[in-house]
């Protein structure tokens, strides 16, 4: 089974406006895993409009399942990625001040930063994922990086599923058997959402996990945070 790990930036963000710790995030985060979800996922920006990095010890301390912080590799996030030693880190190409994560890595161009990023965090122990388009020469330059995993960036697929699902989904599904031969594990995320994570699960091969936030937070408004883990969790089911 495809394992969910849930973005809890909305629910900081949702925190944050009233300057008071309500609702509680590391409360939020326990409630999600005893719902069922298997990991849990922030991404601190620079301008901690959401998850702050005061945040990442705490939870670090409360999750039981797996912890992943993603977010861009400057020395900030560095340092307090190696201190907290979360399961793994995801890192994204997303400069200051930018609304969303939407594209990934060029790991052609940026080879030598992220292997010695990469180096680092996993001098510390800590599991690598790479944010990623789906390329064959990106996943091979992640390849040569020496990360862990790669993340497949789904933006595109979810905003081109609903005109013809099988062209929206045929180079992730390349990708995917293509980062199986080179054994290199897969994750994937952004915009995922309960009409189209079936689809992707069912096709994409060796899919490991999904990080899914925005779309589950916000169908969590209509149908309450218990019911709408349960039901992502059935999609992913097959």
């Amino acid at each position: 089974m495809v394992r969910l790990s849930v973005n809890i930036n909305k629910v900081a963000l949702i925190r944050n406006a009233r300057g008071q710790n309500f609702p509680n995030l590391i409360q939020f985060a326990k409630d999600c895993e005893s719902f069922g979800a298997q990991g849990i996922t922030v991404h601190p920006r620079p301008d901690e409009r959401h998850v702050r990095f005061s945040d990442l010890e705490p939870l670090k301390e409360c999750i039981q399942t797996e912890f992943n912080i993603e977010g861009y590799p400057s020395r900030k996030f560095i340092d307090h990625v190696c201190r907290v030693k979360p399961d793994q880190v995801t890192l994204v190409p997303d400069p200051p001040g930018v609304l969303t994560s939407n594209e990934g890595w060029d790991t052609i161009k940026n080879a030598s930063f992220l292997k010695e990023v990469l180096e680092e965090f996993k001098s510390n122990g800590i599991r690598t994922s790479i944010f990623l388009e789906t390329k064959q020469e990106m996943l091979e330059g992640a390849l040569n990086s020496g990360t862990d995993r790669i993340e497949l960036y789904t933006g595109k697929y979810a905003h081109e599923y609903s005109e013809n699902p099988e062209i929206a989904i045929e180079n992730h599904i390349l990708i995917s058997k293509l980062a199986s031969q080179y054994k290199i594990g897969l994750n994937a995320g952004h915009d995922l959402n309960l009409k189209n994570l079936k689809y992707y699960s069912d096709n994409v091969v060796g899919l490991k996990e999904v990080s899914i936030g925005h779309a589950l937070i916000a169908d969590a408004l209509y149908f309450g945070i218990q019911n709408t883990i349960g039901m992502y969790l059935r999609l992913l089911k097959g």
